[in-house]
């Protein structure tokens, strides 16, 4: 029952008892109206593990899924976030990049950062869970809804071929350097393969290194020179990439941020890190953000949102520090 973390806001609830939780969630759910505090209290503090309990007795002695219950009684964003806490990691994911492309147009965040964040083992497994869930294969629906050298990078993602290793070649690491150097900076035009073949294959220790050696070459980080060389899309996932081989607590922060500042509120973006990192690393989330922006994950959400979807989130986040 376990959290799939190390580093959540969510973690194993003592003294765990299905029964009084289903009961509690029935009761909440019962005449007219909602009870969304004991809604939260219920699944904001269980484990996606104890969760998985609860909803197979559910279904045991109500003879209905809980998801179809709080689905009919819930809605917006509140419910969003309530029904995603109910899906196991890689369905959640499968959900929100099938969300992502269905009906006009294509959220292609979703599509940046669930692919360029996730590990080789974590991508084999939302392809398995999204072929199953809709017949098609999860490469087919993303060649389907995006072209070009963005779609290159995506299908490479999906593979999930990167070296999950730690060796560095040091030489290798200088070679690719180069190669990306002289792929961008130093000619007219950029050839993006070959930003591909370095930054979607190697291990996350040998990137590291490429990174420091393309500083030397360059004179700029990397992501400069991605900034300069691209745009759209296909900039804003090498980006992610880079980002999260340097530092992906750093790089969910930085997409929180987003989601929250200026007018308005991306709720897509803010709900699907909240949710799916509440268990993972959200600890580390709130420390790089505080560094990084000067102000707390808490008490930007408590400012940015309202009602139970506040209460929620903020509860997926963990105490204000």
């Amino acid at each position: 029952m376990a959290a799939i973390g190390q580093r959540g806001a969510v973690t194993e609830a003592a003294g765990f008892k299905v029964e009084e939780d289903i009961k509690r969630l029935r009761e909440a759910m019962k005449g007219t109206g909602t009870d969304e505090a004991a809604l939260i209290e219920v699944l904001a503090r269980r484990t996606i593990a104890q969760r998985q309990l609860i909803k197979e007795q559910y279904k045991q002695q109500v003879g209905k899924s809980l998801a179809d219950d709080l689905d009919s009684e819930l809605s917006g964003n509140f419910q969003k976030v309530v029904l995603g806490l109910l899906m196991m990691a890689p369905v959640y994911d499968a959900h929100e990049l099938r969300t992502s492309m269905k009906g006009a147009g294509t959220e292609e965040a979703a599509l940046i950062d669930i692919l360029a964040s996730r590990t080789t083992e974590e991508v084999k497994i939302i392809n398995l869970v999204y072929k199953k869930k809709h017949d098609n294969s999860l490469e087919d629906d993303v060649c389907g809804d995006t072209s070009g050298m963005f779609q290159r990078v995506l299908v490479s993602l999906l593979t999930a071929g990167r070296d999950e290793g730690t060796a560095v070649d040091p030489a290798l690491a200088v070679q690719d350097a180069k190669d990306i150097f002289e792929a961008g900076e130093a000619r007219w035009g950029t050839d993006e393969v070959k930003f591909l073949t370095v930054l979607c294959v190697r291990n996350r220790n040998h990137l590291l290194k490429v990174f420091e050696e393309y500083k030397k070459v360059s004179g700029r980080d990397i992501e400069d020179s991605i900034k300069r060389e691209m745009s759209g899309s296909l900039e804003e996932v090498f980006l992610a990439i880079v980002k999260c081989q340097k530092n992906k607590p750093a790089f969910f922060a930085e997409r929180l941020y987003k989601s929250m500042k200026g007018l308005g509120t991306t709720d897509s973006v803010l709900i699907r890190t909240m949710v799916a990192r509440a268990e993972i690393d959200m600890l580390d989330i709130k420390v790089e953000f505080f560094k990084m922006y000067g102000k707390t994950l808490y008490s930007f959400i408590k400012g940015d949102t309202s009602g139970d979807y506040r209460k929620i989130l903020l509860e997926l986040c963990g105490e204000d520090k």
